[in-house]
């Protein structure tokens, strides 16, 4: 069954809401967010694939598309889930791809604020290698939202950003420019980190969430300190506290702040999620993990903002 009328999921972009839909393994509680669901179905014959990762139970093919099942009890436990005629797929699509992921059962959608949802700390999740990206309370219990983007990212390397697409731009300048970068995900920021280095951005400010970027962007009391501190945003879509989507909403309400570039760099860039990218102003919006389109971005932004000042000089 489908799980949504994606006309009805946020109905106002930049409000810093989440629909969580909870599932259990193990009877434990689990949260994704709604916007990476496709649909739920009820669990299908699968067909194993060679050489597959050990939590790869294999493929499907429902409605005439491959997608691959992913065996969620085995990720987070080690343990050989028993295959139950209860069970169900919960059928993602994020980062352009389709992925099933077996669960016990499905429990319901809650509507949060993003300010509802904790940072787990590093000696629960793990550390770098962590899969909870967030911990709530839904209805008295716990419910950890796990890091799917990283689950697939181990599962197949491939799908993760790529140092390689930096290498194949060629060479490149240098620049001093400050970029604020707003990402969670302790790995994932590392590693755009270190592309945008590899780019040739020097100067990156990263914050762990929207709002973090946000009260730093309100010290900024005239355009001659925004010039000097901040050139250019690039942000993730999904973060505790404030959202990507509220980020770029506030900035571009913002009399000072509205000249700023804003790019939205987003496992969950699909058509309409897209159409509400621009509906609060974001310039562009760049699908994970397009490292290498990301940069082409950001250098068109940055030549784009010095030509326009390079205009109101002369004029």
């Amino acid at each position: 069954m489908a799980v949504k009328n994606k006309s009805e999921i946020l109905l106002e972009t930049g409000t810093n809401e989440i629909e969580i839909m909870e599932f259990k393994i193990n009877n434990k509680l689990y949260g994704i967010n709604v916007a990476k669901v496709r649909e739920i179905m009820v669990a299908e014959p699968v067909t194993a694939m060679p050489l597959a990762h050990p939590v790869v139970e294999g493929v499907f093919k429902p409605r005439g598309t491959v997608i691959t099942v992913v065996n969620l009890a085995k990720y987070l436990f080690g343990d050989e889930k028993t295959e139950d005629e209860r069970d169900l797929f919960i059928v993602t699509n994020f980062n352009k791809m389709h992925i099933a992921f077996r669960v016990d059962s499905v429990e319901g959608i809650v509507r949060l604020s993003w300010t509802e949802i904790q940072k787990p700390d590093k000696t629960v999740s793990g550390g770098e290698e962590g899969v909870a990206t967030g911990i709530t309370e839904i209805n008295g219990n716990l419910v950890v939202i796990l890091d799917f983007e990283k689950i697939v990212s181990e599962i197949a390397p491939r799908t993760g950003i790529q140092a390689e697409d930096i290498m194949k731009l060629g060479e490149r300048n240098t620049t001093e420019l400050p970029i604020i970068l707003a990402e969670d995900s302790i790995l994932l920021s590392k590693m755009i980190l270190e592309c945008l280095h590899q780019a040739g951005f020097k100067n990156i400010i990263k914050f762990d969430n929207g709002q973090e970027a946000w009260d730093f962007l309100q010290t900024i009391k005239d355009e001659q300190a925004l010039e000097e501190k901040v050139a250019l945003v690039i942000t993730d879509i999904e973060m505790p506290a404030m959202d990507g989507h509220r980020l770029t909403k506030l900035i571009k309400s913002n009399k000072l702040l509205k000249q700023l570039p804003v790019i939205i760099f987003s496992s969950l860039i699909n058509d309409e999620l897209y159409i509400k990218g621009k509906q609060i102003g974001a310039d562009e919006q760049i699908s994970k993990p397009e490292i290498g389109n990301l940069v082409e971005v950001i250098d068109h932004l940055l030549a784009k903002g010095s030509k326009k000042e390079m205009q109101q000089v002369n004029n």
